[in-house]
């Protein structure tokens, strides 16, 4: 008679203190996923009971996120008409007009990351050729010169650089595929 292994307790799903985040990354991350939630709970509420449903919420940055079944605008309608008519021309805005707004929301956030990720490495670059240059190096002296002020002697060198600069990418691009290679292994 076999017994059948015995599995690992969780902790479970606990009670949490409801009080404000502190740390702003963790509360955007919180807000998300919140949102996405309770956006999921007012959908199962229009299907499942056949309500009209508008959620309307404000991130901490001020945007803002709507769903409504069969419109934000529709349910709107029935409180506040001339306002609501007003949101919905100036907007033009639906159901899948939010959906729109929250799928360009997210690419907007995606692109804004991209863009602070590539500023951050320019400036990690930036810094390195600023000690490059206070060094003396001859790589940052190549690289601020003019090449149209360059005589032929130094034009020569310079080209002789640039192969010798070649030869070494091309030998540590075979290295580090030999190395990934002999991990594959």
């Amino acid at each position: 008679m076999s017994m059948a292994p015995k599995r690992k307790l969780s902790m479970g799903r606990q009670k949490i203190e409801i009080r404000r985040i502190e740390s702003e990354e963790a509360r955007q991350v919180c807000f998300s996923k919140r949102r996405a939630g309770l956006f999921k709970k007012v959908s199962e509420l229009a299907v499942l009971c056949g309500a009209e449903v508008a959620a309307v919420v404000f991130s901490p940055a001020g945007k803002a996120f709507s769903f409504g079944h069969p419109s934000v605008e529709a349910i709107l309608d029935r409180f506040i008409p001339s306002a609501a008519a007003q949101v919905g021309a100036a907007a033009g805005l639906g159901a899948a007009g939010d959906r729109n707004l929250a799928e360009l929301n997210r690419q907007y956030g995606q692109l804004r990351e991209q863009l602070e990720a590539e500023k951050a490495r320019k400036d990690r670059a930036e810094e390195a050729m600023a000690e490059e240059r206070a060094k003396g190096s001859p790589a940052a002296a190549w690289l601020d010169a003019d090449l149209r002020d360059l005589g032929e002697e130094e034009l020569m060198a310079f080209a002789a650089a640039l192969a010798d600069v070649q030869t070494a990418v091309s030998a540590r691009a075979n290295q580090v595929l030999q190395e990934a290679l002999d991990v594959g292994r």
